[in-house]
């Protein structure tokens, strides 16, 4: 099927999604959608042993459209992005993001709830939602127990970019490799997994999140709660979102 922001291919058990959006694959409403329609179609796949998350143009992804994230769109936007973590945590198939460049904001949180990550050496991971006005609900439910909660509560209450090396020191990604040996690296490390049996693979995975297991769901609700009924009908959520639209400073109310 041909889809207007990604492109898709399974061969081999290989399952390869790549954003397709340029120049920075901002992640609108649309573009998710097909996300979603991709993941949901390969939940059941017989034969896929491994779920690539990659990307074309200047970077992985600047982030969620925030023209699309305020509002009356706002409920719209947090149920379609928040569908494909459900998806990526329901599939019982290997995933990794091989990401360069820019991965901030949604775009991070993608990458992050990816099992495995590689980057290319000047890649980038920051949450900057707090610097205008919200913050990321993936993050705040996922970071925490990839990282811990102190290195996880100052990246997302300060909003800052980290590099490629302290990802890798931090957990957030496997391995770093030169920018130019990116794609080259991500066919290696896949090529691990498709010589595997994907029924093992699916019941592996499957013991492995039991044994982690934190439920997504009940924490992901309360936080959905906060964030729709709480920090959206705040004044200076309202106000950060509409200043980075206008390319402005926002001016804090705190209220």
């Amino acid at each position: 099927m041909d889809y207007q922001y990604i492109k898709t291919d399974a061969t081999g058990g290989l399952g390869t999604i790549t954003l397709s959006r340029p120049p920075l694959n901002v992640l609108n409403i649309a573009m998710m959608e097909e996300i979603n329609d991709v993941l949901d179609s390969w939940r059941e796949h017989p034969d896929l042993r491994i779920i690539l998350m990659a990307a074309e143009g200047k970077c992985f992804s600047a982030g969620v459209d925030v023209g699309e994230h305020m509002g009356d769109m706002a409920p719209k936007m947090i149920e379609v992005f928040h569908r494909m973590f459900r998806l990526l945590d329901s599939v019982r198939i290997p995933t990794v993001a091989s990401v360069f460049g820019s991965c901030l904001g949604g775009g991070f949180e993608l990458a992050a709830f990816c099992d495995m990550v590689l980057a290319s050496e000047s890649a980038s991971f920051g949450q900057p939602e707090i610097k205008v006005g919200v913050f990321p609900p993936i993050a705040a439910q996922l970071l925490p127990r990839i990282i811990g909660r102190k290195a996880a509560f100052e990246i997302i209450f300060s909003g800052r970019t980290m590099n490629a090396e302290e990802a890798l020191s931090l957990g957030i990604v496997n391995k770093v490799v030169p920018d130019a040996e990116l794609q080259e690296a991500t066919a290696a490390f896949t090529s691990r997994f498709v010589k595997l049996s994907a029924e093992v693979l699916r019941h592996t995975k499957h013991a492995f999140n039991a044994g982690l297991r934190d439920d997504l769901e009940p924490s992901l609700k309360i936080i959905e709660d906060i964030y729709l009924n709480e920090l959206m009908k705040s004044h200076d959520a309202a106000e950060g979102l509409k200043a980075f639209v206008e390319k402005r400073k926002p001016q804090w109310s705190h209220r």
